[in-house]
């Protein structure tokens, strides 16, 4: 902030811009998402108008080439100050700063103070920006300085957090009263899982740490509705207005709306990922039997030892300076030292004589799809023998084919509750993690439970290879319907889906997706299946019956906002679009609609069923 004399030569360019005050301030707005109110500036220089050196970064570059970066920035402070208080505008300012200024800022606080009296603008409206210019050589060398301006009222950020320079452990040393995530994280961010999820950590330690995150970089209504959701409070970006002389004073109109939308956001999850590859480290841990080991050099009596000791004990590792070399199994040791003179003849020789010196070896890392596909191949020694677990190649315990099965099969089970295996569609706990969202926001929305008629008896007459390619059809046909950032697509499982419309409208794109299934259903038929208009098949007493195509049948249920008659759990939700899929199934159009009224007349008559059955 303070202008020193720079003392350079009459060729530096910058130094001579800093001398005749040719740079310009610009701001850019801040705004707070609960009251949609611009909160403060962020304070930004431009060179001379017009020449090489007017965009910032070029500028700097410059600065760098010539060591007068400090100056610079003091300068560049110094022109944000006096620009600021000409408008005479509301609100914090914003200023960049390095850890070599903010200390040189510090040492000359009473003149840097001073500047702000003579200005008019108060210390306490001053927040100070750690940039990432470069990095910091000691972090103990800023503190003082960042504690000397906060006792005069200044608050700290840090900067672009998420870049290389911008880390957690300057989060938690500097500990600054505002965090500005880096724009990278927040582009985007409506339709990336990685940089939800990566935000989604920041929000946490924030919460933890009491600062205030900004999250910077906001251009469209989409990623600002996220992080709005999220619960991160300001946001900065050309979505509220780009760097200006002159700034907006209020947030625009539409900008503003957008702010304040009804509607939720839907959250990006990573199901695809988790879906196709889940990690098999929980199914490693299910399956793990922890067990001692045996050194090569160890002789057969040491195994017999040992399985005495342990008659739970399956089988025995061998190992080698931590890696396993093969696998005793206990059952065929002992079959074999019960023949007569074995132990007498063999006691004393090494255990490799009787050992599998090829075992099965899972590494924790293995996916789960990689252990199914080891159910499912030729080499079946592991059910027999059991098999080696190891962690980075080193032994670390073992597993039977028991345990393999169970622990693939609870893992996928667990992982269907989050993402369909076969559409890659959020699951039931998405589903309904999703409808408390918008239950406890009191945000309106359309509940549509979709089925598809005579599924079943396709499925047995084709199969479940080609009854997979009509459901991945039905969940395609669904998608294209649906907005992605507002309305939600979960897979309850086999031919049964749920939509969250918030969509004005839903039921335009309901019916679109009813027409389009039913028509697209038919090519999965054989052509003298097409031409007859169905199959031939058997209903659920035995009884031979005719079954028309596959078609799509959608129930609705119209959850008003705010509304004091709305179901107040997931599950009335479900149930109720299950009541209405029902009737559904029964219209030749495939589809019913529900008001909020007629909900709740439909939650009375199932709850008095219930009790009259218990009665």
């Amino acid at each position: 902030m303070s202008l020193r004399p720079l003392a350079r030569s009459s060729t530096s360019r910058v130094a001579d811009l800093i001398a005749k005050r040719s740079l310009s301030a610009v701001f850019q707005p801040i705004v707070d998402f609960d009251g949609g109110a611009i909160i403060g500036y962020e304070g930004l220089i431009r060179g001379p108008a017009g020449s090489d050196l007017e965009a910032p970064f070029a500028l700097f570059a410059q600065a760098l080439a010539e060591d007068a970066v400090i100056p610079l920035e003091h300068a560049a402070a110094h022109a944000c100050i006096e620009a600021f208080a000409r408008l005479d505008y509301d609100g914090k300012l914003f200023l960049n700063f390095s850890a070599g200024a903010i200390r040189q800022l510090a040492d000359a606080r009473d003149e840097t103070f001073a500047l702000l009296r003579r200005s008019g603008v108060d210390a306490s409206r001053i927040v100070i920006e750690l940039t990432e210019q470069s990095a910091i050589p000691d972090v103990n060398h800023v503190l003082p300085a960042i504690a000397t301006l906060r006792t005069v009222g200044a608050q700290f950020a840090l900067d672009d957090y998420g870049t290389a320079n911008a880390s957690m452990n300057l989060w938690v040393r500097l500990r600054p009263d505002v965090v500005k995530i880096d724009r990278f994280f927040i582009h985007d961010i409506a339709s990336d899982p990685l940089k939800f999820e990566a935000v989604k950590a920041m929000q946490s330690f924030a919460n933890a740490s009491g600062a205030t995150l900004v999250a910077e970089g906001i251009e469209n209504e989409a990623d600002l509705i996220v992080v709005r959701d999220m619960g991160i409070g300001c946001g900065q970006g050309y979505f509220f207005g780009k760097p200006h002389a002159r700034p907006p004073r209020k947030v625009a109109n539409d900008a503003r709306q957008a702010i304040r939308a009804g509607h939720i956001a839907v959250f990006p999850e990573a199901t695809r990922t988790l879906a196709a590859s889940p990690s098999g480290g929980m199914a490693s841990a299910k399956m793990m039997v922890h067990a001692p080991a045996l050194p090569r050099h160890a002789t057969n009596n040491d195994v017999l030892e040992l399985f005495n000791r342990l008659p739970h004990l399956h089988a025995v590792a061998v190992v080698e300076r931590d890696l396993p070399v093969a696998l005793i199994n206990r059952r065929a040791f002992m079959d074999r030292y019960a023949l007569p003179y074995h132990r007498e003849l063999f006691g004393k020789r090494p255990c490799l004589l009787f050992a599998n010196e090829s075992p099965v070896i899972i590494e924790q890392s293995m996916t789960v799809e990689q252990m199914a596909k080891l159910l499912a191949s030729d080499d079946q020694r592991y059910l027999a023998d059991g098999f080696v677990i190891t962690d980075n190649g080193k032994y670390a315990g073992l597993g039977t084919g028991e345990n393999l099965v169970r622990a693939v099969t609870e893992v996928r089970i667990e992982a269907a509750r989050y993402a369909n295996p076969l559409t890659f569609l959020p699951g039931n706990i998405p589903i309904s993690s999703h409808i408390a969202r918008l239950l406890n926001n009191g945000a309106g929305f359309y509940a549509c439970y979709v089925d598809l008629n005579h599924f079943k008896p396709f499925n047995d007459q084709y199969g479940y290879w080609q009854g997979d390619e009509v459901l991945k059809f039905a969940a395609a046909v669904l998608a294209d319907v649906c907005d992605p950032t507002r309305d939600f697509l979960g897979h309850v499982g086999g031919d049964d889906f749920l939509i969250l419309f918030q969509s004005d409208d839903c039921i335009e794109r309901v019916q679109r997706a009813i027409h389009a299934f039913n028509e697209g259903a038919q090519r999965f038929y054989a052509p003298d299946d097409r031409l007859a208009g169905g199959i031939h098949g058997e209903d659920r007493r035995g009884n031979p019956t005719f079954f028309g195509f596959v078609t799509m049948a959608i129930g609705c249920v119209h959850v008003r906002p705010n509304s004091d008659r709305a179901p107040r759990t997931s599950e009335d939700i479900a149930s109720i679009a299950a009541l209405a899929k029902r009737r559904a199934k029964h219209e030749s159009t495939g589809l019913v609609l529900i008001d909020a009224q007629e909900s709740e007349t439909l939650m009375q008559g199932r709850a008095e069923a219930s009790h009259a059955t218990l009665d």
